[in-house]
């Protein structure tokens, strides 16, 4: 029993006496860049009300599937364990049959019956926020449903404008779009109604954001107008556009309308083709960081991912070359957290579901799976979280070959050192005072790893085969004179009232 007592009071002491001095950067107010997002479908997410199951087929890929708020509420423990910051949501709004993406909007300003009422939305909200979680919404602004009752209102025929069908990239399907009515966005009423209603939500339930599709089909003065007037509703409110080309120029040409950041799909094709087999150059996939570093305004606000809800999932990429996907997911995860941008994971891509061609890459979430990927995505979370230079810092690539890829993050007195070894072989590197600061040590973050520089100013890193660490330069630790003569005054104190207490029971038995 005193053993173990005494084992209680030692370990936190002795940790105390070995602590360094920090070399990370002080903690600052969150911006947006800080954040990390998770967007998720509300139909497939989670149904937790089987009260709104009006028109509900699982089986049927094309119909609702039951997800709704409460399901999200319920599962808000889920997203926090994970570590995002913001979750992003498909559209909200009132839909036509089988719109259970949200896209075939009838009424802006109703919630879809079968996601829940705007109460039940208000309160996922306000849980989430509760949570220091933003939340923002997908806001539908070039096309509305079949089904609208403007579609069919004589006096609102020049609401509408033909426009040609939906073309993208070859990476992107965006069918389920095509002969939606087209709304004439440069019409007043139009105009004034679109602005209205997307206040009106903010105001209404104090979400953070809004996600645009399509930017490159609106009118630009109108895009220009809706985004000054919900920036000038709610403070640091946050606008996400989605532009569907694979040309960093094509997407810049819109920055002036006043979105805060777009969607990066010119460097998802290199990042997938990195990451989901070993022994793969990194050659392009960085080639694609520094084309962003030089063609946006603000790059670090660029919204980097893998797939997402138009795109074949990441993990068919690694089925199809029968790779096991746990370790080409940690790495690539580890790259896209790690590097300028905000990241964006797609819902399930935690329990690295497959799926191909929309809508088989919008299955149903499952929550009883593995949970390996699951920790490290929080563990990875926690770390970006923790070290400013992940979110701010400069970048310099100091390593590169054949997949074993190592760079340093530097922000104000912090540095950080990201080594990812998607080989099939054990790595390993030195890297001189050159380019590291001499006489430190190497902290790793994830696996717990630690290199101290050596009498020759090197430090000798080695990682295992399909690996990944997060290093901070910090100073070596050593015996903390402070700490150690608190520590033997406390020793001194416990032993001495051992000492009368063993002298006391031994004069109560005499007597």
């Amino acid at each position: 029993m005193k053993k173990s007592i005494i084992a209680l009071i030692l370990i936190p002491l002795l940790f105390l006496t070995v602590l360094p001095a920090s070399g990370t950067a002080a903690k600052e107010e969150r911006i947006w860049q800080d954040e990390s997002i998770y967007y998720l479908l509300i139909d497939r997410y989670s149904n937790r009300d089987n009260s709104n199951d009006y028109d509900v087929d699982v089986r049927n890929p094309e119909r609702f599937h039951g997800g709704d708020f409460k399901g999200i509420i319920d599962r808000l423990d889920h997203i926090e364990d994970l570590g995002f910051t913001t979750i992003a949501l498909s559209p909200v709004f009132a839909n036509g049959k089988d719109g259970y993406h949200g896209y075939w909007v009838e009424d802006f300003y109703e919630t879809e019956e079968q996601f829940g009422s705007i109460d039940e939305f208000k309160k996922l909200v306000k849980e989430a926020h509760d949570r220091d979680i933003k939340v923002m919404i997908d806001f539908p602004i070039n096309h509305v449903g079949t089904s609208h009752p403007w579609v069919n209102d004589p006096d609102k025929a020049e609401w509408f404008i033909d426009k040609e069908p939906i073309e993208t990239e070859d990476n992107m399907n965006k069918d389920w779009l095509n002969g939606l009515p087209a709304l004439n966005q440069d019409h007043p009423e139009v105009k004034e109604y679109l602005i209205d209603a997307a206040n009106w939500w903010i105001d209404e339930t104090n979400i953070d954001g809004y996600r645009i599709e399509g930017v490159q089909l609106a009118s630009q003065n109108f895009v220009t107008e809706f985004v000054s007037a919900v920036k000038a509703t709610k403070k640091d409110f946050y606008v996400l556009g989605d532009v569907w080309s694979n040309d960093p120029n094509e997407i810049a040409q819109f920055e002036s309308t006043g979105i805060d950041s777009f969607a990066d799909y010119p460097s998802v094709a290199a990042m997938r083709d990195s990451f989901k087999e070993p022994d793969v150059a990194m050659t392009e996939t960085l080639a694609d960081l520094e084309t962003n570093l030089d063609t946006y305004e603000n790059p670090y606000m660029m919204a980097r991912f893998l797939d997402n809800q138009d795109m074949v999932r990441f993990t068919r990429d690694m089925i199809e070359l029968n790779q096991h996907p746990g370790p080409r997911w940690r790495n690539a995860l580890t790259y896209l957290f790690t590097v300028p941008g905000i990241p964006i994971v797609y819902y399930a891509s935690e329990i690295a579901v497959d799926g191909g061609e929309t809508p088989d890459n919008r299955k149903q979430m499952d929550f009883r799976t593995d949970k390996e990927l699951i920790e490290y995505l929080g563990q990875l979370s926690s770390v970006r979280e923790q070290l400013p230079s992940l979110t701010r810092g400069t970048i310099e690539v100091l390593h590169e070959e054949d997949g074993f890829t190592v760079f340093k993050r530097e922000y104000e007195e912090e540095t950080s050192v990201v080594v990812i070894n998607n080989t099939s072989g054990t790595k390993d590197i030195i890297l001189t005072a050159d380019q590291l600061e001499a006489n430190k040590e190497l902290r790793g973050l994830l696996a717990g790893d630690l290199v101290k520089s050596n009498p020759d100013e090197e430090y000798h890193i080695v990682l295992d085969r399909e690996e990944a660490e997060i290093y901070v330069l910090t100073d070596k630790a050593g015996f903390n004179l402070t700490y150690g003569i608190t520590l033997l005054a406390v020793l001194f104190a416990f032993f001495l009232f051992l000492f009368l207490a063993k002298r006391r029971g031994m004069r109560n038995n005499k007597d």
